[in-house]
């Protein structure tokens, strides 16, 4: 697939994105300000991970509009689940990525809005109100935080600069440590912000030199994706719909950041599953990283 069809009005789509993602955003920022008097529940035993009546609230709000406005396409949410995940578009949400930062009165936070078209990120709008920055793209178009093209990071060693991070208390032991230890062996040093999906806009805007996270779900990534690798046309290889049920790390295209060496080089974002080894995601997403070899 070298284009889409001019049938599929993508450009409405990508507008809708960027304006909904706003939106929400504010409706966020309402909660945000009154977050003491919100029933936050816990998602099964973890006690960090928590959702509250604003995320429902929000995602309830993104699925309505976007129903009305493309009734053909399907949708994922990080809370209501999912519909017609067998359209040619689907929407995958997280309504508010950073909920433990939000009810605990720390400002990184956002709201998300990734597409999938045949079953390829397309385009992304990744919306934080408290910093004033919407980071969006769209294959082929570019990716921008406001009307600032982004720029990933020219560094080539993990000590240039900051790499991000994070981890769920299940997988923590067993893929999180050992990572960290890799990366300050090699000069490294981490950074975590509790949003996945700010913190795969930071590597596309260079902040961050890449991401590694150790649960990170497809709501969590799928607009940062896009980020990364919206200078590049469509590539005809689907994502498959686990996308994110492994441990991972995000790395800008070539050239990467790397402790000695790198691994494979690729044309696009690079995502990193557990021993090293490439996920069962696509081929011209995935690459091999170790950052001791």
């Amino acid at each position: 697939m070298n284009s889409v069809p001019p049938a599929l009005d993508v450009e409405a789509r990508y507008t809708c994105a960027r304006n909904l993602a706003l939106e929400a955003a504010q409706l966020g920022m309402g909660h945000y300000r009154q977050r003491n008097k919100l029933l936050v529940e816990h998602k099964g035993n973890d006690l960090q991970d928590v959702v509250s009546i604003a995320d429902r609230q929000i995602e309830d709000f993104i699925r309505a509009r976007l129903a009305e406005r493309f009734p053909e396409d399907g949708f994922l949410g990080e809370e209501s689940g999912s519909s017609d995940l067998a359209a040619r578009c689907v929407w995958v949400i997280d309504p508010i990525d950073g909920t433990a930062c939000f009810v605990n009165g720390l400002h990184n936070w956002c709201v998300s809005i990734g597409l999938l078209i045949d079953g390829e990120p397309y385009l992304g709008a990744i919306a934080d109100p408290n910093h004033d920055e919407l980071f969006h793209g769209c294959l082929g178009q570019g990716a921008f935080v406001n009307d600032t093209p982004l720029q990933v990071s020219a560094a080539t060693h993990v000590a240039q600069g900051l790499t991000g991070t994070g981890t769920f208390h299940p997988r923590g032991k067993e893929h999180f440590i050992p990572f960290l230890e890799k990366l300050l062996a090699e000069g490294g040093m981490f950074f975590r912000n509790g949003s996945g999906a700010l913190m795969t806009a930071y590597v596309a805007a260079g902040r961050l030199l890449g991401y590694y996270e150790t649960e990170l779900k497809s709501w969590d990534c799928l607009a940062g994706l896009v980020l990364l690798n919206a200078d590049s046309t469509p590539s005809g290889h689907p994502v498959h719909a686990h996308l994110a049920r492994h441990s991972t790390a995000i790395w800008p295209p070539v050239p990467r950041p790397s402790g000695r060496a790198v691994g494979a080089q690729r044309r696009r974002a690079g995502i990193v599953s557990p021993g090293w080894l490439a996920s069962s995601i696509s081929a011209s997403v995935c690459a091999l990283i170790h950052p001791s070899d």
